[in-house]
């Protein structure tokens, strides 16, 4: 039953290695977390059908590997998407710093200007925080992202994330109606940030 699928997007997980960018994807994709979740070597991927407003989007998602020795496929893994979530692990602030360099990366070789983005900032079942969820807010605004705190652990937040970023996509036909000619899309009649229950959403203007 592919007909009913009004688009197929591309989204992008990047950040540092170890923030939990595959745990976020298998807690979105299969409901499951495993504490003993290994690095990705080089990219996985993975398929996953949303239904937002009514309308149903095909998901290609591509998890990367942080690891600096897997930057080669760099510019293949950025052509054509549409989304990306940038991960920070709330417990490391050096992963949070070092989100300018992946922000960097992403102007590089993005093809699309309007790509939109989404700042999660995972593991916040954990009681060590190093950042602050206003620093996260603060830096998202900054780069006119969406933000959001979550847990692959817990689940927090983390369907959130992705329904958003899908919606948000959806509500920028020119990132995905050159490749479905004559479709519409209709959403639903929400204020900004509102509809699901995503206390930590915050929709940049």
């Amino acid at each position: 039953m592919e007909d009913d699928v009004l688009t197929t997007l591309k989204l992008l997980i990047i950040g540092e290695s170890g923030v939990g960018k595959s745990s976020l994807l298998l807690r979105f994709t299969e409901d499951t977390f495993d504490p003993e979740q290994s690095a990705t070597i080089g990219v996985d991927f993975k398929v996953k059908t949303l239904a937002i407003d009514g309308n149903k989007a095909k998901l290609a998602i591509w998890d990367t590997a942080g690891q600096e020795r897997f930057r080669t496929l760099t510019p293949s893994y950025y052509r054509g998407a549409q989304g990306v979530i940038l991960v920070y692990d709330v417990t490391k602030r050096e992963t949070f710093t070092k989100l300018e360099n992946w922000l960097n990366e992403l102007e590089t070789y993005t093809t699309r200007n309007d790509i939109v983005k989404m700042l999660v900032g995972n593991k916040i079942d954990r009681d060590d925080h190093e950042v602050d969820r206003n620093e996260g807010l603060k830096f998202a605004r900054k780069h006119s992202m969406l933000f959001i705190e979550a847990s692959a652990k817990t689940k927090d937040g983390v369907q959130c994330a992705f329904e958003e970023l899908v919606e948000k996509i959806l509500q920028t036909p020119g990132l995905w109606e050159s490749e479905n000619q004559g479709q519409r899309v209709r959403l639903g009649d929400q204020e900004p940030g509102g509809g699901r229950a995503c206390g930590g959403y915050c929709s940049i203007p």
